[in-house]
């Protein structure tokens, strides 16, 4: 779980991601993980509706840590 996200250019997409890491190290289960980091885009971003910020966590976690590269590619 040590990877770089300071690639990301949005500051909340790398916040959530940067929670959600901390927070799986840490050893909280994925779904309190998830749940912190939607409540996390929410104090931020009041006016997005809770399915809304769940949506886009899902969408970055996916992203970022689900399906990130894992090392180098062959070829």
């Amino acid at each position: 779980m040590g990877r770089d996200f300071s690639y990301i250019a949005r500051n909340c997409e790398r916040a959530v991601v940067t929670a959600y890491l901390d927070q799986r190290a840490h050893g909280t289960p994925d779904l309190p993980a998830f749940q912190a980091c939607t409540t996390l885009y929410r104090i931020h971003h009041p006016e997005a509706s809770l399915s809304e910020a769940r949506r886009l966590v899902a969408e970055w976690v996916d992203h970022h840590i689900t399906r990130a590269p894992t090392g180098n590619a062959n070829g």
